[in-house]
């Protein structure tokens, strides 16, 4: 009976230590927003409109927590028909040779309170290079029977690093299209 028992206890245990809960993003209250410079003197940003992505976390505080995002290259949208046509075309995305941007998180660090450094793999283009996310915790709610968590992201890439190397120049010198990409990402994410 004892040992009845204790194997009880440590299944019981192993079950718990193994526990994990998935987040899945909600598009409908996410977003994946970017912003670019434009002629050196202002900006320009624009967004993805298509994107799946879950968080695996093991802690409630998300310390560890694994995420995995696609996007769709082709849901691209500037507000500017010719603008986004040139971004789907090969000087930049190439949509129909590469039609995901893939991230797949190495770490997932708690840093501060209600604040994360989320570093991993970012791929564009089959090109694939570290990345590493400043990201706020926004809290966790409990609506129409479902808990929901919200976190923003924000990072830079070097768009040539991942193939984007289309460069035309200004008379100055400066480019047309900035190398540097700000990246804005809001998500809502559904407990499973």
């Amino acid at each position: 009976m004892k040992n009845l028992v204790i194997i009880l206890v440590l299944s019981c245990l192993n079950v718990f230590c193994l526990a994990q809960t998935t987040w899945i993003i909600d598009p409908t209250h996410s977003s994946v927003q970017f912003e670019v410079s434009h002629l050196t003197v202002s900006s320009v940003g624009g967004l993805f409109t298509a994107y799946t992505g879950t968080l695996i976390s093991k802690k409630n505080d998300f310390e560890d927590a694994k995420v995995n995002a696609t996007i769709e290259t082709a849901s691209i949208t500037t507000n500017n028909l010719e603008r986004d046509k040139h971004l789907k075309d090969e000087d930049f995305f190439h949509v129909e040779k590469f039609p995901e941007i893939k991230f797949k998180s190495t770490s997932f660090k708690k840093v501060g309170e209600n604040k994360y450094r989320v570093t991993g793999d970012l791929t564009i283009r089959d090109i694939t290079k570290p990345v590493t996310l400043e990201t706020d915790f926004g809290g966790i709610v409990s609506i129409s029977d479902k808990k929901k968590a919200g976190f923003t992201a924000r990072g830079s890439i070097n768009r040539f690093d991942y193939g984007l190397k289309w460069s035309d120049a200004l008379d100055n010198g400066g480019l047309i299209v900035g190398e540097k990409v700000d990246i804005v990402i809001k998500m809502e994410l559904v407990k499973q």
